[in-house]
């Protein structure tokens, strides 16, 4: 049986431990993975953290969007990504809290999944600047499914939650 290649978006994001490196090791991996074709990879920009209340204060994140094919089903390609986490020394203590490597699967094709550990589209993509502005730099007429089209949901995004786009390339 052939395999067939699935259209995804994931999101990088780092803020520990040499965040450019960390994003450089994990699009090096993940593009080397024969599991993927056709990466291309969004420029990186600097964010503030998203924290919770009481906690402590983080260093500004690295964040990008890659955009690939893939063969793996959506929940293999989560297990892949949370390998290459941890593999890059993530350990799930704190949620919002600082980490050497996030990735997101944020869309799988035009997929709707809601399963125990794996919402598609990404639950909070359509409220953050350091999603949908990488997304945007890469497929600008995307249409997000169950959302709508992401010029919109930029569009609807308050101007406090600034970004700085930076010079750094990934591949």
């Amino acid at each position: 049986m052939k395999s067939s290649w699935i259209p995804i978006f994931i999101g990088l994001g780092s803020n520990l431990d040499d965040p450019e490196q960390q994003l450089r090791r994990a699009v090096a991996s993940l593009s080397t993975d024969q599991s993927f074709r056709d990466v291309s990879v969004s420029p990186v920009y600097r964010s503030e953290p998203l924290t919770l209340a009481g906690s402590d204060r983080q260093p500004s994140y690295l964040n990008a969007v890659l955009a690939a094919d893939t063969v793996l089903t959506a929940p293999k390609l989560l297990k892949r990504l949370k390998k290459q986490e941890k593999k890059q020394g993530r350990k799930r203590t704190e949620r919002w809290g600082a980490r050497p490597l996030d990735l997101d699967i944020l869309l799988y094709d035009d997929e709707e999944i809601d399963e125990p550990g794996l919402k598609v589209p990404h639950y909070a993509m359509s409220s953050r600047l350091f999603v949908l502005q990488p997304l945007a730099d890469l497929q600008p007429e995307l249409s997000v499914p169950g959302l709508g089209r992401l010029s919109k949901l930029l569009a609807g995004l308050s101007e406090e939650s600034a970004l700085e786009r930076t010079d750094i390339g990934l591949l």
